[in-house]
């Protein structure tokens, strides 16, 4: 009788130590931090594009918590930084991206944008060209475009054009590199390819000031006074304060 006791006294002390301890919360697996790296990194993209960098910092640090080696998180971290003026911090988090991905083409483009952004066109035409290399990239021609803009800014006129048709080789929609290419076509007196290039571009973009203004110049060389006007009636109505604006008021005869 005594022994039935001891043993029922042993399992209710047991049963009674098991209940006072807490559960130890469960851990994430190492697949789960990776995607709830990405949804954070993902949401943090959105509150970027609405301006709101305080909560898109909090995501990326969150991101990067989870995955340290989330090349996306960096990736984006590197264009946040950038937008906040944290030039030195931006580059860091670019090159730690390629650092664990040397070829993401993605993060290539991005820091060559940076790097031209900062006036070292040689090295951010060397990250574009390093994007396009990589046989999986699915935009080369964005890369080709920027390389392009970089080439541009550097005073390098005929690189810049050889850029914008590879670009236009892989999209021959693609909005930037049709404007400049009419832009370039143009300042070389090339009226009727300047034309159609500025055609192809309102065929998939919204008007801008600097294309409807572009429009004018065009038309007003070709000598067609009705296209000019319409050019110049949309660049008037809707950007009246831009700076197209004020050079279309003064190149108008008094």
């Amino acid at each position: 009788m005594r022994s039935r006791a001891r043993v029922l006294s042993a399992i209710l002390g047991v049963g009674l130590l098991t209940a006072c301890q807490q559960p130890a919360a469960p851990r994430a697996e190492p697949q789960d931090r990776t995607k709830l790296a990405i949804l954070n990194t993902e949401i943090a993209t959105q509150y970027m594009q609405n301006r709101d960098y305080k909560t898109a910092l909090e995501k990326l640090e969150k991101a990067l918590d989870l995955d340290p080696r989330s090349v996306e998180a960096h990736n984006t971290m590197g264009l946040l930084r950038s937008a906040l003026g944290q030039f030195d911090q931006a580059e860091a988090s670019f090159e730690q991206a390629l650092r664990i991905e040397p070829d993401n083409s993605s993060a290539l483009n991005n820091f060559g944008q940076f790097l031209c952004q900062r006036g070292r066109y040689a090295d951010g035409e060397k990250k574009f060209l390093a994007a396009v290399a990589n046989p999986l990239y699915k935009t080369p021609g964005n890369a080709y475009s920027n390389a392009g803009t970089c080439a541009l800014a550097d005073g390098r006129h005929a690189e810049a054009e050889s850029y914008f048709r590879k670009a236009l080789e892989f999209d021959q929609y693609l909005p930037p590199a049709l404007l400049q290419m009419a832009d370039l076509s143009l300042q070389g007196g090339h009226l009727m390819p300047a034309r159609s290039y500025l055609q192809r571009y309102f065929a998939v973009a919204r008007p801008a000031a600097q294309a409807l203004w572009l429009g004018v110049q065009i038309e007003r060389a070709l000598g067609d006074r009705d296209a000019e006007a319409s050019y110049a009636l949309q660049l008037e109505k809707n950007f009246p304060d831009s700076a197209q604006t004020k050079l279309l008021l003064e190149s108008r005869p008094p």
